[in-house]
């Protein structure tokens, strides 16, 4: 299968995407759907969950997508390589999340990453970000106790934002008062690489489910 291309950046608000996505049956999407799940918003090309579910069999991850050719095209790689804990879905997350999680076998949600999410850095674009309240909310309920969300980011004010919206909501308690020197889970995202190649800073934190 040819690499997609695809457009950088999509608007979220935009008549389009507007149509929440129809729940998901997870029996005939995981081999086991009971296993603990980790959730990637905005997954992208889906490479980061690819390696994730190669290394952590016992794990089902999920990735989430507004740009529908990259979910078809990382569906045929999972396809490829036979991983049966590991699903890609074309949604707009901010009115899709609800009916995705609701159907969840209960408990099962245990980890969600938010990584270098599109920026959007015009003040009348703000609106467009993915980590709004009402997401911040939805993870709060659905999340396992004890569950984790990490965030990453290399513009400084989009990880703040990030952060304070769930330091607001008093369901999260952050993990340690600075930002994470160090990405806690085993394998980089490729913006990650390509910002730490080129000596820049990523603004990681994590916070905890209680």
């Amino acid at each position: 299968m040819a690499p997609v291309r695809v457009r950088q950046h999509v608007n979220p608000l935009s008549q389009k995407y507007q149509t929440p996505v129809s729940s998901v049956d997870w029996e005939k999407v995981y081999t086991i759907p009971t296993q603990p799940l980790h959730l990637d918003i905005g997954c992208g090309k889906g490479r980061f969950l690819l390696s994730m579910a190669t290394l952590e069999p016992n794990w089902n991850f999920l990735g989430l997508e507004i740009r529908e050719p990259l979910v078809q095209e990382a569906n045929h790689w999972r396809h490829e390589l036979g991983l049966t804990n590991l699903h890609y879905v074309f949604c707009n997350v901010n009115n899709s999340l609800r009916s995705l999680l609701s159907s969840l076998p209960s408990g099962t949600l245990q980890r969600v990453t938010i990584q270098f999410p599109d920026p959007w850095f015009k003040n009348r674009h703000a609106k467009r970000r993915v980590v709004q309240p009402h997401l911040v909310a939805e993870l709060a309920t659905y999340l396992a106790s004890g569950g984790i969300v990490f965030l990453q980011s290399d513009v400084k004010g989009v990880a703040e934002e990030m952060r304070d919206r769930f330091e607001a909501h008093p369901s999260f308690q952050r993990q340690g008062e600075q930002w994470l020197a160090e990405n806690p889970l085993p394998v980089p995202t490729e913006r990650e690489k390509s910002t730490l190649s080129r000596r820049e800073p990523v603004y990681r934190a994590v916070f905890v489910r209680f």
